[in-house]
Protein backbone atom coordinates (compact mmCIF):
# COMPACT_ATOMS: atom_id res chain seq x y z
CA UNK A 1 0.00 0.00 0.00
CA UNK A 2 1.04 3.98 -0.52
CA UNK A 3 2.23 5.23 2.39
CA UNK A 4 0.04 5.85 5.33
CA UNK A 5 -2.76 3.92 3.52
CA UNK A 6 -4.55 1.47 5.50
CA UNK A 7 -7.61 -1.22 4.61
CA UNK A 8 -10.91 -0.52 6.32
CA UNK A 9 -10.43 -3.26 8.98
CA UNK A 10 -6.84 -1.61 9.81
CA UNK A 11 -8.59 1.73 9.79
CA UNK A 12 -11.35 0.65 12.18
CA UNK A 13 -8.94 -1.47 14.26
CA UNK A 14 -7.08 2.18 15.28
CA UNK A 15 -9.57 3.38 18.23
CA UNK A 16 -9.21 4.93 21.20
CA UNK A 17 -8.49 8.48 22.20
CA UNK A 18 -5.16 8.45 20.67
CA UNK A 19 -7.04 8.14 17.27
CA UNK A 20 -9.65 10.28 15.61
CA UNK A 21 -11.20 9.58 11.97
CA UNK A 22 -12.67 12.25 9.47
CA UNK A 23 -14.67 10.94 6.75
CA UNK A 24 -15.20 13.07 3.84
CA UNK A 25 -17.30 12.15 0.11
CA UNK A 26 -16.94 13.51 -3.33
CA UNK A 27 -20.12 13.73 -4.31
CA UNK A 28 -20.83 13.90 -8.56
CA UNK A 29 -23.12 12.77 -11.26
CA UNK A 30 -23.66 12.79 -14.81
CA UNK A 31 -24.40 15.70 -16.82
CA UNK A 32 -25.91 16.52 -20.80
CA UNK A 33 -25.62 20.23 -20.23
CA UNK A 34 -22.69 22.62 -21.87
CA UNK A 35 -20.95 25.25 -21.31
CA UNK A 36 -21.65 27.67 -23.53
CA UNK A 37 -23.87 25.44 -25.01
CA UNK A 38 -20.75 24.24 -26.81
CA UNK A 39 -18.18 22.73 -24.32
CA UNK A 40 -19.38 19.64 -22.69
CA UNK A 41 -19.24 19.89 -19.01
CA UNK A 42 -19.78 15.67 -18.68
CA UNK A 43 -19.87 15.21 -14.97
CA UNK A 44 -20.79 17.59 -11.94
CA UNK A 45 -18.47 17.13 -8.60
CA UNK A 46 -19.24 19.19 -5.82
CA UNK A 47 -16.34 20.50 -3.29
CA UNK A 48 -16.55 23.41 -1.15
CA UNK A 49 -14.53 26.77 -0.03
CA UNK A 50 -14.05 25.93 3.81
CA UNK A 51 -14.27 28.16 6.63
CA UNK A 52 -10.18 28.02 6.21
CA UNK A 53 -10.17 29.76 2.66
CA UNK A 54 -9.15 26.29 1.45
CA UNK A 55 -11.31 23.84 -0.53
CA UNK A 56 -11.98 20.35 0.35
CA UNK A 57 -14.84 17.90 0.45
CA UNK A 58 -18.08 17.82 2.78
CA UNK A 59 -17.35 15.44 5.78
CA UNK A 60 -15.79 15.95 9.32
CA UNK A 61 -14.95 14.36 12.41
CA UNK A 62 -16.65 10.81 13.43
CA UNK A 63 -16.94 10.19 17.20
CA UNK A 64 -16.38 6.37 16.46
CA UNK A 65 -17.36 5.65 20.19
CA UNK A 66 -20.93 6.88 19.74
CA UNK A 67 -21.61 6.33 15.87
CA UNK A 68 -19.92 4.31 13.00
CA UNK A 69 -18.21 6.05 10.32
CA UNK A 70 -20.84 5.92 7.74
CA UNK A 71 -23.60 7.57 10.10
CA UNK A 72 -21.41 10.02 10.99
CA UNK A 73 -20.80 11.32 7.91
CA UNK A 74 -24.26 11.63 7.07
CA UNK A 75 -24.59 13.70 9.92
CA UNK A 76 -21.51 15.91 8.36
CA UNK A 77 -23.18 16.07 5.95
CA UNK A 78 -26.54 16.86 6.83
CA UNK A 79 -24.61 19.74 8.87
CA UNK A 80 -23.21 21.32 6.09
CA UNK A 81 -25.34 20.66 2.78
CA UNK A 82 -28.53 20.65 4.43
CA UNK A 83 -30.14 16.82 2.77
CA UNK A 84 -29.89 13.90 4.38
CA UNK A 85 -27.89 11.19 2.26
CA UNK A 86 -27.24 7.82 2.49
CA UNK A 87 -23.56 6.94 2.70
CA UNK A 88 -22.74 3.08 3.01
CA UNK A 89 -19.15 0.76 3.16
CA UNK A 90 -19.60 0.31 -0.30
CA UNK A 91 -19.06 4.34 -1.26
CA UNK A 92 -15.77 3.78 0.87
CA UNK A 93 -12.62 3.93 -1.28
CA UNK A 94 -9.59 4.90 1.00
CA UNK A 95 -8.33 5.49 4.34
CA UNK A 96 -5.58 6.37 5.37
CA UNK A 97 -3.01 7.90 8.07
CA UNK A 98 -2.20 10.96 8.83
CA UNK A 99 1.33 12.28 9.89
CA UNK A 100 1.00 13.42 13.37
CA UNK A 101 2.65 16.10 14.62
CA UNK A 102 4.13 14.68 18.06
CA UNK A 103 4.35 11.25 19.36
CA UNK A 104 1.71 12.21 21.97
CA UNK A 105 -0.73 13.60 19.78
CA UNK A 106 -4.07 11.89 18.77
CA UNK A 107 -3.22 10.55 15.47
CA UNK A 108 -5.68 11.05 12.33
CA UNK A 109 -7.41 8.60 10.42
CA UNK A 110 -8.34 10.08 7.28
CA UNK A 111 -11.64 8.00 5.22
CA UNK A 112 -12.73 9.12 1.80
CA UNK A 113 -15.98 8.23 0.13
CA UNK A 114 -17.38 8.78 -3.41
CA UNK A 115 -21.20 8.42 -4.64
CA UNK A 116 -22.19 9.11 -7.38
CA UNK A 117 -26.51 10.80 -7.35
CA UNK A 118 -28.68 12.13 -9.83
CA UNK A 119 -28.36 15.86 -11.63
CA UNK A 120 -31.64 16.72 -9.31
CA UNK A 121 -30.40 15.41 -6.51
CA UNK A 122 -26.83 17.54 -7.26
CA UNK A 123 -29.01 20.57 -7.68
CA UNK A 124 -30.73 19.77 -4.43
CA UNK A 125 -27.64 19.57 -2.28
CA UNK A 126 -26.25 23.07 -4.19
CA UNK A 127 -29.85 24.31 -3.09
CA UNK A 128 -30.08 23.42 0.11
CA UNK A 129 -26.90 23.90 1.00
CA UNK A 130 -27.02 27.49 0.55
CA UNK A 131 -30.25 27.86 1.97
CA UNK A 132 -31.18 25.47 4.68
CA UNK A 133 -27.76 23.50 5.97
CA UNK A 134 -26.48 24.83 9.61
CA UNK A 135 -22.96 25.63 8.29
CA UNK A 136 -23.52 27.71 5.52
CA UNK A 137 -21.56 30.97 6.02
CA UNK A 138 -20.25 29.39 8.72
CA UNK A 139 -17.72 26.29 8.54
CA UNK A 140 -18.89 26.25 5.23
CA UNK A 141 -18.85 29.27 2.86
CA UNK A 142 -20.06 27.57 -0.70
CA UNK A 143 -20.22 24.68 -2.65
CA UNK A 144 -18.33 25.00 -5.97
CA UNK A 145 -18.10 22.79 -9.17
CA UNK A 146 -15.16 21.37 -10.08
CA UNK A 147 -14.65 22.34 -13.85
CA UNK A 148 -13.37 19.07 -15.82
CA UNK A 149 -12.71 21.02 -19.03
CA UNK A 150 -9.74 23.23 -20.09
CA UNK A 151 -11.05 26.29 -21.97
CA UNK A 152 -8.18 27.57 -24.87
CA UNK A 153 -6.62 29.70 -22.59
CA UNK A 154 -5.98 27.24 -20.18
CA UNK A 155 -8.82 28.05 -17.66
CA UNK A 156 -11.19 25.28 -15.83
CA UNK A 157 -9.58 22.53 -14.63
CA UNK A 158 -5.82 23.57 -14.46
CA UNK A 159 -6.75 26.91 -13.00
CA UNK A 160 -8.99 25.37 -10.48
CA UNK A 161 -6.43 22.37 -9.59
CA UNK A 162 -3.80 25.63 -8.70
CA UNK A 163 -6.26 26.72 -5.90
CA UNK A 164 -4.88 25.63 -2.11
CA UNK A 165 -6.72 22.59 -1.08
CA UNK A 166 -6.84 21.42 2.33
CA UNK A 167 -4.43 18.20 3.50
CA UNK A 168 -5.30 15.25 0.38
CA UNK A 169 -8.17 16.55 -1.09
CA UNK A 170 -6.35 17.22 -4.22
CA UNK A 171 -4.86 13.95 -4.51
CA UNK A 172 -8.61 12.70 -3.51
CA UNK A 173 -10.03 14.58 -6.46
CA UNK A 174 -7.05 13.78 -9.02
CA UNK A 175 -7.30 9.79 -8.04
CA UNK A 176 -10.76 9.96 -8.11
CA UNK A 177 -11.11 11.45 -12.06
CA UNK A 178 -8.97 8.61 -12.97
CA UNK A 179 -10.05 5.77 -11.19
CA UNK A 180 -13.79 6.68 -12.53
CA UNK A 181 -12.48 7.67 -15.94
CA UNK A 182 -14.07 11.21 -15.73
CA UNK A 183 -11.16 13.20 -17.09
CA UNK A 184 -8.54 11.21 -19.88
CA UNK A 185 -5.31 10.76 -18.67
CA UNK A 186 -3.57 12.71 -20.79
CA UNK A 187 -6.04 15.63 -20.53
CA UNK A 188 -5.49 15.52 -16.41
CA UNK A 189 -1.41 15.46 -17.24
CA UNK A 190 -2.07 18.65 -19.42
CA UNK A 191 -4.40 20.32 -16.77
CA UNK A 192 -1.43 19.51 -13.74
CA UNK A 193 1.02 21.11 -16.06
CA UNK A 194 -0.57 24.31 -16.80
CA UNK A 195 -1.96 24.24 -13.36
CA UNK A 196 1.60 24.67 -12.05
CA UNK A 197 2.50 27.57 -14.73
CA UNK A 198 -0.93 28.68 -12.98
CA UNK A 199 0.53 28.53 -9.66
CA UNK A 200 3.58 30.35 -10.25
CA UNK A 201 2.26 33.25 -11.87
CA UNK A 202 0.21 33.97 -9.08
CA UNK A 203 3.50 33.23 -6.80
CA UNK A 204 4.42 36.67 -8.41
CA UNK A 205 1.24 38.47 -8.39
CA UNK A 206 1.69 37.42 -4.69
CA UNK A 207 4.62 38.83 -4.50
CA UNK A 208 3.71 42.31 -6.12
CA UNK A 209 0.72 42.67 -3.92
CA UNK A 210 3.03 42.55 -0.62
CA UNK A 211 5.01 44.94 -2.05
CA UNK A 212 2.23 47.09 -2.54
CA UNK A 213 1.82 46.84 0.97
CA UNK A 214 5.11 47.28 2.12
CA UNK A 215 5.58 50.63 0.41
CA UNK A 216 2.62 51.69 2.25
CA UNK A 217 4.10 51.19 5.68
CA UNK A 218 7.04 53.03 4.58
CA UNK A 219 7.13 56.83 6.04
CA UNK A 220 6.18 59.49 3.71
Amino acid sequence: MASGQLSRAEALACSGCRHRHACHVMLYSHTKSQLFGRIPIKYIILMQMRFDGLLGFPGGFVNQSQESLEAGLCRELMEEVGVALSVSEDDHVDARRAPGTSPSCPRLITHFYVKKLEEEQIREVEKASASTAKDHGQEVLGMVRVPLYTTKGGGGLPSFLSHAFIGNARSQLVHSLLRLRLVAPEDLRQALERSLKTHARSAADLQEALALTEAEQQPS
